[in-house]
């Protein structure tokens, strides 16, 4: 019976110096990701800090830099693994003996990221950003054969992306997005949009809906709701690479639950970005 993949997460991010600063402010974050692959064979744990500067440029531009810098551990369960050895030209026979030797069972490192954003939101209806990227810029060694060698390393993986949020109307807001990440061969492209629709009025209620598409492999469609700044979104990606004749065009489900504006009454900045 295959085992599908479970990732799962927790974030969250908050602005400092919103009252100090006239033109600018700090924004400090930080995620724990845990995943499991397949079986149970690779685990992995990850717990990342992040902090980064916001400076207004005039009233209609934003410039951003910041970097984090975190934990990560994977382990592994060799029991549960099988090598090319123990084929008998039929089938993997995990009992017999293996010539491969893992040294570490498991393996931690600190990994550093960097990266920059821009926005411009000429009016209160239109806000455009786009950022740039770098993650493990200190190249981090990740093995589990305590080999030193330079493949050891993990490569640096550069990311880019521009998003955009319109105001269509009180009732209508989308949100455009497109995503483009490559590490050492491989890359992987996304794009789509969103949209919230205005149920109440006073956008305490927002139904939500999208559509996305990761080229050459899967849509992606996206549903949820708002209610008083607690958002709820499932999303699927539906598989039409030839992944499918492998996962019976099942791929991953995601559900995710987001709180937004825990400051209180009177605290906030202007808003930048269009909302009901």
């Amino acid at each position: 019976m295959q085992v599908p993949y479970k990732t799962m997460s927790v974030f969250g991010d908050a602005q400092l110096f919103r009252d100090k600063l006239e033109n600018g402010w700090l924004g400090v974050g930080g995620v724990i990701l845990s995943d499991v692959a397949g079986s149970g064979s690779l685990r992995s744990t990850k717990v990342y800090g992040s902090v980064a500067y916001h400076q207004m440029l005039g009233l209609s531009s934003l410039v951003s830099a910041g970097f984090n810098i975190g934990w990560a551990n994977k382990r592994i369960d060799q029991s549960k693994l099988t090598f090319p050895d123990q084929f008998d030209g039929k089938f993997f026979d995990g009992h017999q003996q293996t010539q491969v030797q893992l040294v570490n069972n498991s393996v931690s490192y600190f990994d550093v990221q960097a990266g920059m954003n821009y926005a411009y939101f000429p009016t209160t209806d239109i806000y455009i950003n786009a950022g740039y990227s770098i993650h493990h810029v200190n190249r981090p060694r990740e093995t589990f054969f305590g080999d030193a060698t330079e493949s050891s390393r993990v490569p640096l993986r550069h990311i880019g992306f521009v998003n955009a949020i319109y105001k269509v109307n009180d009732f209508v807001i989308i949100n455009p997005n497109i995503y483009y990440t490559t590490e050492a061969k491989s890359s992987e492209l996304v794009a789509g949009l969103n949209g919230a629709y205005n149920l109440s009025g006073d956008g305490a209620q927002q139904l939500i809906a999208g559509l996305y598409y990761r080229t050459g492999d899967a849509f992606i469609p996206m549903a949820g709701f708002e209610l008083n700044n607690l958002r709820f979104t499932f999303s699927y990606d539906a598989t039409i690479s030839s992944l499918k004749n492998f996962n019976n065009y099942r791929g991953a489900l995601e559900f995710s639950v987001i709180k937004k504006g825990f400051y209180g009454v009177g605290a906030d900045r202007e808003t930048l970005c269009p909302t009901f």
